[in-house]
């Protein structure tokens, strides 16, 4: 099976602007990414190493809901916003999309084509990536979607280093650990995911396993199922030296930031 990373997280947002300034009060770079010039979204962005968090606002909100592709990113944006700034769809990285489709395939999924996505950085640059979104639910909780960046991992983090995309916090070391989803059935959940994505069960701590709460390991980071009603994911956890943000849960429209 390919290799499957965590790569980011989609936060609908209505005011790109107000969400980086919350951050940037909390000691945290994020700034603005760019324009979706094709699908009518732009973006802002704040990056823990190569995983990040991407605020998705709709720009263009005609563009948006009348684009031909079946990018569920995308109409997820305008029937989600204005009313719901919610945490949502997860993106995997690999760097072998097509092998990633052709064994998702054999699970029967309403996978789109393979689509080239493309935008202009804030100093004008281009950027490009090729995606796949997987339509509908599990069990109430969306599909993540899978992307393949140019180049590897390792030539992709230098090179964002050598831009500044990447770099330290002023508030120091933060990474993103665990992203936690509230679903119903926590149990079922984690264990369609992890025969679609090959992700490993992680034990819990306890002595037998809790079905109101399952874990599974990506990679050095973590996905876990919590049993609730909202059939989204609802909290990312963080983990800081930062005696100013140990303990704080942070808010942005419906989604939970907590640092531990």
């Amino acid at each position: 099976m390919a290799s499957i990373k965590w790569d980011h997280t989609v936060h609908y947002i209505n005011d790109l602007q107000k969400a980086i300034e919350k951050f940037n009060e909390e000691g945290l770079i994020a700034f603005m990414g760019g324009s979706h010039k094709q699908w009518g979204t732009y973006n802002a962005l704040s990056y823990f190493d190569l995983c990040y968090i991407e605020f998705l606002g709709v720009e263009n909100r005609g563009l948006a809901e009348s684009i031909a592709e079946p990018n569920d990113v995308v109409k997820d944006s305008v029937k989600l916003l204005p009313d719901r700034e919610e945490l949502s769809r997860v993106a995997l990285r690999t760097e072998d999309i097509e092998e990633v489709r052709e064994q998702l395939s054999a699970f029967q999924l309403d996978m789109s084509p393979i689509m080239d996505g493309k935008r202009l950085d804030a100093q004008g640059n281009l950027i490009e990536w090729k995606m796949m979104t997987i339509a509908g639910e599990y069990q109430g909780l969306p599909y993540p979607f899978v992307i393949q960046w140019m180049g590897a991992d390792q030539e992709r983090r230098e090179r964002l280093k050598d831009s500044g995309i990447i770099q330290e916090h002023p508030v120091g070391d933060v990474r993103i650990t665990e992203a936690v989803f509230d679903v119903e059935d926590p149990e079922a959940v984690a264990k369609h995911w992890q025969e679609l994505f090959g992700f490993e069960r992680k034990s819990t701590g306890g002595v037998t396993p809790d079905s109101r709460e399952v874990k599974l390991a990506v990679g050095d980071q973590t996905f876990v199922f919590k049993q609730g009603r909202l059939n989204r994911l609802q909290q990312l956890l963080f983990h800081t030296a930062a005696p100013e943000l140990k303990g704080k849960t942070m808010t942005i429209g419906e989604g939970e930031y907590t640092f531990a």
